[in-house]
């Protein structure tokens, strides 16, 4: 089949940058989902982005849907004719609908009967007869969180639009759409190429936009080459750009023709802390800090303009002039901030409120630093010191450098306390308290901060389940979900042997509201549901289902200890006996379930009259002290291992015995015998669950 070339390109005026590159894939694949929907077969599907344009090329797109059979099943022969045969009204109805006279039916015959039946072939769609209902379903479901209308219309999108190409080949597409006629004209860069561009074929997009229109239409080529361009002017100023890709993100999102511009500030401002240069420069003006070798920072950045200037000394100098007032506002905070102790604005936090129903900034931190101190008793940590780390935790809130960038919360704070000579674990404590910010960010280095993040989290989690406010499917609006599993990386890859319950009941007992046994078992099953996550949704893991079930049956409320059984488990599931064990637990857990009668108290050997009873019995008392000494010290795997040692003999007794005994005695030693092998198992998990099926 013969293919055309699709292009399709809305422009618009500038588009959000941080959500360009989402809305640019989100586009490209509804377009590709539409095209699979209507069988229109195609190659590639390649998606270019701008701030002022979305656009799609398809090189290879199917001029036409193929031909399809099609079959529409009528009334039963029986109802559509009369005994002398005449066609019935149903009949009649059936054959107008297929657009056919009645003789012209055919017959299909199956078992339940025979039924009239009309086979056609259905010629298929031209593709453009099909691609403009397909371009309006792929704009109307980009991921848009609010839309807007401008001008008298009705239609919305994220930005105003201005125009619409829409090509097959070197012929437009007739449509409308989102107010727009579609056509052949495209526009180029805002300044250096504002007419309009004719496009006289589709191919020829990315190419007229570069050669004519100053725009790098290819969202990935452009960042590419904001990349190699920052990084050649950070290399001739000495130095290398401090970035990140969400920075080299947004700059590809705000320019169409990207020049770098090496610009500079006065020396004096390099007094101030790195974090707070880089947060001016990056987050306020997009632009690169430059360090050195050394890993100093430099009075250098790089910025990159949208505009290929005939005087770039302007555009350096206009660039300078915007940050020395910002770089003049944070060395005034700065001064001004540390003219006093952190300690100062203590008492100041009662005025701000935390959340209404569980009271101030005041008594969140008179909370947190009970909390902090009980888990330094449990975690080896210096009380005191984490005490009085939860006491200034939260004082940078009310410094004016936070209050202008609330991104440095905590490394302000560790600034201040460091300049009024707080011990080295305080100052440390105040910033790494909000590690880890992201998944697979760094964790607390030492006990005093790794005991103030996790008390910080969880008065919060435990606050917030008790006011009724907890997460639900779709909002999560206190960000617990990554509270909780920051919570469970600290206790687990900390090392940390701190139990979840009484964590969480701690927690509980110091909220200004109720928080009983209904709360605190919510919340800890709540964390046992992030640890689902954590272990079976990580692919890096390598936890199945089957093993992580068997460890969460038994409810460890210990993380570090719930880490070391999920080990022992997955390692214990790669053994040759692990499938018939499980079998045999699980055949087990029935036998003890379905029984009427209760299993003795405990077993006594002088009942064990078949020779396989006494041998499963010897068997357990001679693996019972090892595998409970290992059990002390947690060494499930050694456990396990144990256990295994067991299958020989627990094959053999349910080959060989009958346990519900028509002897009721008997009966109950022998569901005592497999009570106490279940329990043996139960110490570690539940491997029953790692039966499938």
């Amino acid at each position: 089949m013969s293919t055309q070339h699709l292009l399709v390109e809305l422009g618009t005026e500038e588009l959000p940058p941080k959500a360009l590159r989402r809305l640019s894939q989100a586009f490209a694949a509804n377009i590709a989902s539409g095209l699979a929907e209507h069988s229109l077969a195609h190659d590639r599907v390649e998606a270019y982005a701008t701030p002022r344009r979305l656009a799609v090329s398809v090189p290879a797109l199917s001029t036409r849907q193929p031909d399809r059979d099609v079959e529409m099943r009528g009334p039963p022969v029986k109802v559509a004719f009369a005994d002398d045969g005449t066609p019935t009204r149903a009949a009649e109805a059936f054959a107008k609908k297929c657009g056919i006279a009645v003789d012209r039916l055919e017959r299909l015959e199956t078992d339940k009967g025979t039924w009239l039946v009309h086979r056609a072939t259905e010629t298929g769609q031209t593709a453009a007869t099909l691609v403009p209902a397909i371009v309006t379903s792929a704009l109307e479901q980009l991921p848009i969180p609010k839309r807007m209308r401008w001008g008298d219309r009705e239609d919305e999108f994220v930005r105003p639009a201005h125009w619409l190409v829409l090509l097959l080949d070197d012929t437009v597409v007739e449509a409308s759409i989102l107010g727009l006629n579609s056509d052949r004209q495209t526009r180029g860069h805002r300044f250096h190429a504002p007419a309009a561009l004719s496009l006289a074929h589709a191919s020829d997009y990315v190419a007229r936009l570069r050669e004519d229109g100053h725009v790098v239409a290819d969202f990935d080529q452009r960042r590419k080459q904001i990349v190699a361009a920052v990084t050649a002017a950070a290399t001739d100023a000495g130095g290398e750009p401090v970035s990140s890709d969400s920075l080299y993100d947004e700059v590809t999102a705000l320019v169409e023709w990207p020049v770098p511009v090496l610009a500079g500030f006065a020396d004096e401002y390099l007094a101030l802390p790195d974090e707070v240069l880089i947060e001016t420069l990056q987050s306020h003006q997009r632009y690169f800090p430059v360090r050195d070798q050394d890993g100093q920072l430099l009075p250098r950045f790089v910025t990159v303009s949208n505009i290929d200037s005939k005087e770039p000394d302007q555009v350096r100098e206009g660039n300078e002039r915007v940050v020395r007032p910002r770089l003049a506002d944070a060395a005034f905070f700065y001064q001004t901030d540390r003219s006093r102790p952190l300690a100062a604005r203590i008492e100041a936090l009662d005025a701000v409120v935390f959340q209404k129903e569980l009271g101030s900034l005041g008594d969140k931190t008179r909370r947190v630093q009970a909390i902090a101190q009980w888990l330094a008793t449990h975690i080896d940590a210096d009380v005191e010191l984490a005490g009085r780390a939860a006491l200034l935790a939260k004082c940078d809130l009310l410094t004016d450098m936070v209050g202008e960038f609330p991104s440095l919360q905590g490394t302000m704070g560790r600034y201040y306390a460091d300049h009024d000579s707080e011990a080295e674990a305080v100052c440390q404590a105040i910033e790494q308290q909000y590690w880890p910010r992201h998944a697979g960010d760094r964790l607390p280095d030492n006990g005093v901060a790794q005991g103030l993040a996790i008390a910080d989290r969880i008065d919060t989690i435990v606050g917030i389940f008790a006011i009724g406010k907890r997460p639900t499917g779709t909002r999560d609006p206190f960000a617990l979900r990554r509270s909780a599993l920051g919570v469970l990386r600290m206790l687990i890859e900390c090392r940390l042997d701190v139990d979840l319950a009484q964590l969480i009941a701690v927690a509980a007992q110091l909220q200004p509201v109720a928080a009983g046994d209904d709360v605190r078992r919510e919340v800890l099953q709540y964390f046992l549901d992030r640890l689902r996550g954590y272990y079976v949704d990580d692919a890096t893991a390598a936890v199945t289902p089957q093993v992580f079930d068997a460890v969460v049956a038994t409810t460890p409320t210990v993380p570090v200890d719930f880490d070391a059984r999920i080990a022992a488990v997955k390692e214990f599931a790669g053994l040759e006996a692990a499938d018939a064990l499980a079998a045999a637990n699980k055949r087990i857990a029935n036998i003890l379930r379905a029984a009427e009668s209760r299993p003795a108290a405990a077993v006594d050997p002088q009942q064990l009259s078949d020779a396989a009873e006494v041998a499963l019995y010897d068997a357990l008392q001679s693996v019972a002290g090892e595998a409970e000494a290992a059990l002390v010290r947690r060494d499930y795997v050694a456990v396990l291992t144990a256990l295994a040692s067991l299958r020989p003999a627990i094959d053999r007794f349910f080959d060989d015995v009958m346990v519900m005994s028509e002897n009721p005695d008997e009966r109950a030693n022998r569901l005592a015998l497999l009570q106490q092998l279940r329990s043996m198992f139960l110490g570690v998990a539940d491997v029953s669950r790692l039966q499938v099926g």
